[in-house]
């Protein structure tokens, strides 16, 4: 199966920054999709930012112009910059990657890393 192993999450003060990292390791899988989803307490997860292998981007309204997405191919890993970080993008953190196996869609979660903007 799929590993994904994400890490950066951390407690950061209002207009800081923090970088999220995945790394999507283990079996054969054609990625076309990765991303990064979050869940505050009492809240439905949501999408953030999603990058396909084409290089297209989405991103959701409220963090447009503050995160960036990026991903590096060779090594199956996608990053979330997060500038300006503000308290109401406090939640846990979930990188999703969506692809193809022996010609089946599957997709992947990571275990979720904490985001924590407070002063």
């Amino acid at each position: 199966q799929l590993q994904l192993v994400e890490s950066g999450g951390g407690l950061v003060q209002p207009g800081g920054s923090l970088r999220l990292s995945c790394a999507a390791s283990g079996s054969i899988f054609i990625i076309k999709s990765m991303g990064w989803y979050r869940q505050a307490p009492g809240k439905k997860r949501e999408l953030v930012a999603a990058i396909t292998d084409g290089g297209s981007t989405n991103y959701a309204d409220s963090v447009k112009g503050r995160f960036t997405i990026s991903r590096d191919g060779a090594k199956n890993t996608v990053y979330l910059q997060m500038n300006r970080l503000k308290p109401e993008d406090t939640a846990v953190y979930y990188c999703n990657v969506a692809g193809v196996r022996i010609a089946v869609w599957a997709d992947y979660w990571g275990q979720g890393t904490q985001v924590t903007v407070s002063s």
